[in-house]
Parts: C-alpha cells; structure tokens; sequence
C-alpha cells in the first residue's frame, strides 16, 4: 500500500497557489477570526496557517502577550502539518507529556502546552492549512470548544473560498476596496495597471509625487503627462522603460526614476514592479512600488562630489588645475554640461575665467571659447556671485534673458540652468565657479547648501596651496637673492636699531673682508664697530648717516674706513630704513669706492696738467696769428709799392719788349701776393672778432650774371661751357662786396679745378623752404669791406619786394677733378687742399674757401659741398633774404680795405 504524502501532494499545492494568499501578508476576516477564537475560547493565541511544500506560512495571528511568531516556520516546528497529514481535527492537553512533540521549540521554551486546531479545506476539498488555537497552560478541551473552533474554522474556509473562481468577481470588489485602503495607508508611492496598459490605482504618496491626472492614460502618454526621466535625469523614458509597461512583463527591483514636476525639485524614486496573476495564473495587471531615495541619493551624489573634489585637490599640482580638476568633479558627478572657474582679482573689480570643463561628448566651444574672459564686478553671473557674495541660481536662461553676458550663446548651445558658487576665504571671495545643465533645473537649496560646503574646503585648499607657493616663491627668490648678492663685491646688509641707537646686523649678503678688512659676525653692533674705525676727517659724514637712518629716512655716505687688516679704504654705503612689526629695521648696501677716489685724484692731476697745455697751445696759437697778421700788415704796404713801381715802368714808351715782359710778371706776382696777404689778415681779423658785413638790399641776379660775366674770359680760355640758370629777381640784403669775395671764390675755383671742355653750371633761385639755422660758431666775420670797384648790385625797390620771407640758393657745379668723399668735412679749414688738387698739380692757398664759408656765415646764410652726378663738385649756398640782424651781433663797424 503506497502512503500518500500530503504536504508535497502536488494538486494540494496547485490549490493553495490558486488561492493566492501565499503572497497575501494580511486578510483582514482571518484576523477576525483568530480574534474570535482567542475572545470565545479563553485562549493565548489564535493562528491561520497555511502548509507550504517547505514550510508553515501565518496568516492571521492574534495573542494576548508575547511576540508574533514570524510568518514563515519551518515544518519541522509546525504542530499544524499533522493536522493536513490526518486531515481531522487534533487536540493536545499538554504538548510536555507528548513525544511527538518535544522537538518544537516553543513547546521546549514552555511557550505552548494546549494545542487545538481544525483542518482548513479549500473548495475542491484539499486541506491547506489549520486554524489553530494555543496556551502555555494545559488544559482540557471539552466537545463545545471543539466545536465552537469548527466553527471558526469554517468561516476561515469561507474567507479562503471566497478566492475560487465562483466568488472572483466579489473578491476582487473587496481587494480592490481593502488593497485601496491600504494602499492609501502606505508611506510609498504604489501604482498599478491593467492588462491593457491603464492606470487603475493610484494611491495618496503616488498622486503627490506625480501630481498628474488620475484618468486613464495609455501608457505611450505616461512619460510626458507624469514627467518620468530615466537615472539620469535628463531624458525621458521610453514607453518600454515605464516601470508598470516592465512589470506587466516580468518582475524587476530597483529601478531609479526621477520624477520633474514644473516649479518643484526633482525627486528621485527606486521602482521595485511585478506583475499581478490571478489564482489561475491569468495575467491581471501590474503594481509599481517606489521608495523615495532623494535624500538619500543626495548624500550619496555629496559625497561622491566630496571624493571627486578631495581626489582633484589631490592630485592637482597648482590652483589653476586644482580648478579643472574641481570642475569636472562637481559638473560630472552631478551630471551637468559645463562648468567654468573664475579668479576674482585682490581689488574685487574684476573677474577673469582661468579654467573650464565640458561633459564629454559635448561641443561647447561656441560657448566656452578658446579665449580668457574679464568681465567687472556686478557683470554676467559672476560679476553678479561677486557683487553679493551669494549663489545665484538662474533656473531658465531662454525666460531670463540678460543675465549673463553669454546668453545668446549659451541659448544656441542648449544651455538651459546657470548656477554661480562664490568661493571663500573668509568675507573675501577668491573664486566663482559657474555650472550650465542642459534642461532647466528648479533651484534646489539644499543642494546649495552642500555645494556650498564643497566650495568651502575648495576656499581653504586655496589658501594653503597659495600659502605654499608664497612659501616655496620666498624661499626660491631667497635662494636667487644669495646666490646674486655672492657675486657682487658690495656688502648687503640689514640692521636692526634699537632705542639705545644700537644698529645690529641681522643679515649679512656675502663676506665682510672685501670692506671691513676680515670677517665681522651677525648681531654685532655695526654703527659702533664702523664708528671707532671711520677717518677722523669723516667722522661728520658718518655721523649724519646713523642720524638719518635712526630718524626713519634713506640716507648715503662716503667716508674712510681703517679695516681689520689695517687697510683705510673708501666706503660708500647706502641704507633705507623701514618699521616692521614696531622694530626699525634699515637695509643697505657698502660698497668700496677706493678706486674711484683714486682714478677721480689722478683725472683731476691730468685734467689740470692738459689744461695748462690747452693754455699754452692758444698761448702760441694766438702768437702765431698775430705774427701772420703782423707780417701780411708790414708785407702788404711793400707789395703796393712794387706793383705800383711795375705799373709805371709798364707804362714807359721806351721800355722793350723785353723788360716790358719782365714788369708784368712782376705785377702778376705782386697781385698773387697780394691777394695771399688781403686772405691772410682777413682770417686775423676773423679770428681777431672784428669782421662785419654792411648789408643793404641788392639784387642777387644782377650780382651773380657780373660774375659770371667776368669769369667766362678765364673760363673761355680752357675751352669751358658756362651755363647760367637765374630767376628774374632774386632780392637779398647783403653786402655786395663780401657777397662778390664769395662769388668770385667759387667761379674762380670752379675754371681752376674742371679740365678742358668741361662745364661750369651756375644757377640761382628762391628756396620755398625757410632757411636754416646756418652754422653760427665758424670763423668770426671779417671787420672791413673792399672797395667797391666792381658797382652795381643794388636792388631796385620792386626787385626788393620778391622773396622777402624765403631763401635764396646759388649752386655752383663744374664737371672738374672732384673731391674724395672722405675729405668733404674738412674741405672748408683753413689750408687745406684736397689730395686730387695736389696729385694734379694745381698751385694754391687753402684759403678761399676758409674766407668764403665765414663771409656766408656773417651774413647768416650756410654753404656746403657735395659731388655731382657726372662728377666734379657742387657748391651751394644759402642765403636769407633778410640777411643779418644787426652790425653789433657780427662784429665792431666795419673798416674799409684801404683802412686795414
């Protein structure tokens, strides 16, 4: 005979499946009935119990004291499976004396001694379980409490029957009204769907979180009508991700859903769904249960922001990648688009953006730019953070136009949020760090509080790290500061002087040897080691200088010093004094200066040694032109007589030819010689200071063509072309006869030095520019004027009239042997011939143009010479139309030739 086993007996199973109370925690008619049982039986505790394949589930539970037991027993401590095994009724007096149960730990534990249960049957007859009543006292049961517990049991079977499909309809009227109500008196949002895809239930927690319409939507619409994003909360989710679409498919857990209603945070909810079956196994709906983790996702979203900000600091190597670091820490964690960081300058005017981050995979070069930007306090977003010193959330930068100085572009990016953080040290704002999102974000304040902590422990990095630099730059510049004072031979200092006038050396650049004669160690008292070694002569120099310094002021001196090794030396020091801390403290620098004192002494014994030969050389110079000028005076009055003697025998009708010849060469030589001598004194009399013009208005043309004129017979002879170019009326105010001395120098000059079948070029005209301030420190002007044989030159009054503002300009140009261009400055000193006149032979003074250079000069005019294009020479002078000032600025009055 095969034993049947009722507890795994599979059809038995399918209909407490069927029954659905496996997965039911709680049924309200049951826990009356339990209630009933212990109130009418005087019992401890009343149960409802269903017999799974591996264990004893409690429905329903009633006591009057203790705990609960939990809802799942494992058979092996169950009385109850005994009553399935037997399916009959069973009553136990006192478990103790029982063997059968002295394994139950509840029995052992002294928790139950009565026992008294019922078989509960579902329709088709299959026991499922046991309403059963306990005591921790024996007792007896009699027939009426049996019975009374039948009767129990039979209102349970009918509560366990109301599940078949019979009563499905009314069942699940009382679900819906008991699952409403306690869906309404849960803390978690709960929904649920039906088969087709509708929202049937909403309980309270779900229609505030939601705050969306409570008619049918079709499940394609939820999203959009809920504002369902995906863990992100960015974009929203597709008809497939809804968590009730999922749970009409299979069961899920943990599901991150982020729910944006307009004008209210974000909230962020974990989704566990399953899909409802009826007891047959037909598909109902779905239920959505949400559990919100805002908070808690908060904490978690700060402290991951905390961990990325503390790793950034970490590893950054300087504040500005500390920045780029802290960025990306914050705007990735948080899973927004950009995020900038802005210096704020010592002054607080100004902001400058030194650093940005971008999501990867986002282009916002049209927004970042490659560039550094400045913007003033008070302007954009974080001149705005600066300004107030608060965080300043823009939650919709489309509906808030102007408030930020990029909003056009961060528009056309996508850009929707702007957030601006101040960074702090203290009241003072170090920083501002701006973030950008892509959708527009409500302004989360606890979100600012923790970004604000954030910012905070950023604040403080700063500070230390630009501490640290401070510290590392002092010591950097320290080291270099040492390293150059050790090449110099200057001895750095630094004193302290104390209120006993005491000045005590705290620092010492490189050795003492080199000006004190040996070494002098730090703390020595400097201003009383120096002054018992200062030259007694100095004594008041260095004494002024320690007074100086004591009274706050920058101070120098020069004094002797009798060093350590015996050696006196010249010491220039140099100190400014400054107050740190209360005390006086003086820097300065001592150099040794014994050398300049020496070579100053031996340039002051050559200057007054070259002085006295400067004296000497004017002394013999000034002898020399007194002996030239005392010769040609005593050689012209003979000169006169000869020629005049050379004249006269000429003239004699009997002479021969011979002799005849021979008085005209004498007379050619006596005017050579004359003409040398009249150069002569008038070089003394330059010198001398006593030369003068007596000008008055002349034409220069007619003076220029009587040149010319005179000269083409000499110029005739070597077969020379002379071309004149001359304006009409050329007015100076001059003297003609210097002005001729002048003109003739140059003509003559000009046939001498040009080969034959040359050209001699002379042209005058008015200069549009004003004339230049001529030379003024040349030769004096000449203290006479020759006799004015040749006439004319007097302009006439409408002649005066033309160029009277302007400058006249004659150039006089020949195609002759020419000048090097080497010997050009020195072509108007007195004696000088050019080396081409000499290699050609051609005789002369070196005197002509000495002469002609200071006549142009008195007369305020300039002359200079250059080469020709084709070769030769030109010469041009320039002359002022209103000619000199005033006789007395030149010279005494002028002597006449015949006078000199």
């Amino acid at each position: 005979m095969t034993t049947v086993d009722r507890v795994r007996d599979p059809e038995r199973l399918e209909a407490l499946r069927s029954t659905g109370l496996l997965e039911v925690h709680r049924v309200p008619l049951l826990d009356q009935v339990t209630r009933m049982a212990v109130r009418l039986l005087h019992v401890q505790a009343a149960l409802v119990t269903l017999i799974a394949e591996d264990r004893q589930v409690i429905l329903s539970y009633t006591g009057t004291g203790g705990l609960p037991p939990s809802r799942d027993v494992p058979l092996s401590q169950s009385m109850c499976r005994h009553l399935l095994v037997d399916d009959a009724p069973m009553a136990v007096d006192d478990a103790r004396r029982d063997e059968r149960w002295r394994d139950i730990g509840a029995v052992a534990r002294g928790e139950l001694a009565a026992y008294a249960g019922t078989p509960l049957h579902a329709p088709c007859g299959q026991p499922l379980g046991a309403l059963c009543v306990i005591d921790g006292r024996p007792r007896a049961w009699d027939r009426e409490e049996l019975e009374t517990l039948g009767s129990l049991a039979v209102m349970a079977e009918a509560e366990i029957s109301s599940r078949s499909a019979e009563r499905a309809r009314q069942e699940l009227q009382e679900e819906r009204t008991f699952l409403s109500a306690l869906l309404d008196s849960l803390d978690v949002p709960v929904s649920a769907c039906d088969t087709e895809g509708r929202i049937i239930r909403f309980n309270q927690p779900m229609r505030e979180a939601l705050q969306g319409p409570e008619t049918p939507v079709h499940s394609s619409h939820w999203a959009r009508a809920y504002q369902l994003f995906d863990a992100d909360g960015k974009h929203l989710l597709q008809e497939e991700e809804l968590p009730l679409v999922r749970a009409l498919r299979e069961r899920f857990t943990g599901q991150e859903v982020v729910v944006r209603r307009p004008g209210r945070p974000a909230r962020r909810y974990l989704v566990n769904g399953h899909p409802l079956d009826s007891p047959t196994g037909r598909r109902l709906g779905a239920v959505n249960v949400g559990h919100d983790i805002t908070a808690r996702h908060r904490l978690q979203v700060l402290r991951d922001t905390q961990h990325a900000v503390t790793r950034a600091l970490a590893d950054a190597g300087s504040v500005e990648q500390a920045a780029c670091g802290v960025l990306g820490a914050i705007a990735g964690t948080l899973g927004w688009a950009c995020g900038e960081y802005w210096q704020v300058d010592p002054g607080a005017q100004r902001v400058s953006r030194t650093g940005s981050w971008t999501r990867p995979g986002r282009d916002l070069s049209a927004f970042t730019g490659p560039d550094a930007m400045t913007v003033r306090s008070g302007q954009g977003l974080p001149g705005r953070v600066v300004d107030s010193g608060r965080p300043v959330w823009i939650r919709d930068l489309s509906t808030e136009p102007d408030r930020l100085v990029r909003d056009g572009e961060a528009i056309e990016a996508g850009l929707r949020t702007a957030v601006g953080l101040p960074v702090r040290s203290g009241e003072r704002v170090l920083a501002v760090l701006t973030f950008f999102t892509d959708t527009a974000e409500e302004r989360d304040d606890d979100l600012l509080d923790l970004l604000g902590g954030v910012c905070a422990h950023i604040g403080r990095f700063m500070e230390r790290r630009r501490a640290e630099d401070l510290a590392l730059a002092l010591t950097a510049s320290r080291r270099r500061f040492d390293r150059v004072v050790a090449q110099l031979d200057d001895l750095v200092w630094s004193a302290e002087i104390e209120q006993n006038g005491a000045a005590r050396w705290i620092y010492q650049g490189g050795s003492t040897t080199g000006i004190l004669g040996g070494h002098v160690p730090l703390g020595v008292d400097a201003a009383a080691f120096i002054g018992e070694r200062v030259h007694p002569d100095d004594r008041q120099a260095f004494d002024g200088l320690l007074a100086g310094v004591r009274a706050g002021r920058p101070v120098q001196a020069e004094y002797r010093l009798t060093g350590l090794d015996g050696v006196t030396r010249w010491i220039w020091t140099r100190a400014a004094p400054r107050r740190e801390d209360g005390r006086l403290l003086a820097d300065g620098i001592s150099t040794d200066v014994t050398e300049r004192h020496r070579i100053a002494a031996e340039r002051e014994r050559l200057l007054t040694a070259e002085r006295e030969q400067v004296r000497r050389l004017r002394e013999l110079d000034r002898m020399k032109d007194e002996l030239v000028a005392l010769v040609s005076h005593e050689i012209r009055a003979p000169v006169a007589v000869i020629r005049s003697y050379a004249e006269m025998l000429a003239d004699l009708p009997e002479l021969t030819d011979e002799p005849r010849m021979f008085a005209d060469v004498i007379d050619r030589r006596s005017a050579h010689l004359q003409h040398l001598v009249d150069d002569l004194l008038d070089l003394a009399r330059l010198d001398a200071g006593h030369t003068a013009v007596d000008p008055r208005p002349i034409s220069l043309t007619r003076l220029v063509r009587q040149a010319v004129d005179e000269h083409r017979a000499a110029a005739a002879a070597k077969h020379l072309t002379v071309e004149v170019a001359l304006e009409h009326h050329l007015p100076v105010r001059a003297d003609p006869v210097r002005l001729r001395q002048v003109l003739d120098n140059l003509l003559s000059n000009a046939v001498k030095y040009t080969p034959e079948h040359g050209t001699v070029t002379v042209t005058a005209g008015c200069d549009a520019a004003p004339a230049p301030d001529g030379p003024r420190h040349g030769a004096p002007g000449h203290n006479g004027r020759r006799s004015r044989k040749h006439g004319g030159g007097e302009a006439s009054p409408q002649e005066a009239e033309t160029c009277r503002s302007g400058t006249v300009t004659v150039t006089v140009a020949d195609t002759g042997i020419g000048v090097p261009a080497e010997e050009y400055p020195c072509l108007f000193d007195r004696f000088f011939r050019a080396s081409t006149a000499r290699r050609a032979g051609i005789t002369g003074t070196g005197l002509g143009l000495a002469v002609t250079k200071a006549v142009v000069e008195a007369h305020g005019g300039t002359i200079a010479a250059a080469p020709g294009e084709g070769g030769g020479t030109v010469f041009t002078v320039r002359l002022p139309t209103a000619g000199p000032a005033s006789r007395d600025r030149l010279g005494s009055t002028p002597v006449r030739s015949d006078q000199a």
